[in-house]
């Protein structure tokens, strides 16, 4: 359970966005703490994607705030902040994993998880070094050298999750992570996503519409036109 007493990792507060006529956030508030595993679930066109977006800083509200807290303590207003400094907020302390993985297909797997460091400006033999123990923590020992094409859905899945755990960010972002995998394979990569997230004290955020993903994260929220109309870490809630 959320500790109230905690300061969040990320706090999103009023978020409004519209495009054109259409009203993707219509007001939303959602903390996350360090630690938990928060799914957010609703229907097709319920916001659930653009509270991603808004949340990470790959684009910001029309009107609200959003407040990261860096491992320092300090608290940084990222929808203030201009895209440039966004970009650079979340190469070092949000970590990313999409349905499709995204990988790049020219690079070995070590290589894409790898990434996020020498972006950061760590050298390539100690990023690479970080990177192969990731992949091992996730069961792809021997499989540093492919490339995707050379790698199972489920396989590549788990290097996207090693890429985004690497830099060891206090938050993580998945979207439908395994939304294009068959249902074993899903289960064996939300393992990996849960238990390195847990391993690092680290928070988690799904997007998903699985009911089987959000009962194994430890907080549901749920969103309806663009409102958190559901937290159970406070039961239900009114459309602010």
């Amino acid at each position: 359970m959320t500790n109230p007493m905690m300061n969040p990792v990320l706090t999103g507060h009023g978020l409004l966005k519209t495009y054109g006529s259409v009203c993707a956030l219509a007001g939303a508030d959602l903390s996350v703490h360090a630690g938990e595993s928060v799914a957010v679930m609703g229907p097709s066109g319920s916001g659930k994607t653009t509270l991603m977006h808004v949340l990470s800083g790959i684009i910001t509200p029309d009107e609200g705030q959003v407040q990261l807290r860096l491992p320092d303590g300090e608290d940084v207003a990222l929808s203030a902040l201009n895209a440039e400094k966004r970009a650079r907020l979340r190469r070092a302390h949000i970590g990313f994993v999409f349905q499709e993985g995204l990988l790049l297909p020219e690079l070995s797997a070590v290589e894409n998880t790898a990434v996020p460091l020498m972006l950061a400006g760590v050298n390539r033999g100690a990023a690479e070094a970080a990177a192969t123990q990731w992949l091992g923590r996730l069961g792809l020992a021997g499989m540093e050298l492919r490339r995707p094409a050379e790698l199972s859905g489920g396989q590549a899945q788990r290097v996207a999750i090693a890429r985004a755990q690497v830099a060891e960010p206090p938050l993580v972002f998945a979207d439908e992570p395994t939304g294009a995998l068959d249902s074993a394979t899903s289960q064996q990569v939300l393992d990996a996503l849960l238990e390195s997230a847990a391993q690092r004290g680290a928070a988690l955020v799904v997007v998903t519409h699985d009911s089987e993903v959000a009962t194994r994260c430890s907080r549901l929220v749920q969103l309806e036109d663009g409102h958190v109309v559901h937290d159970s870490a406070r039961q239900q809630v009114g459309a602010a």
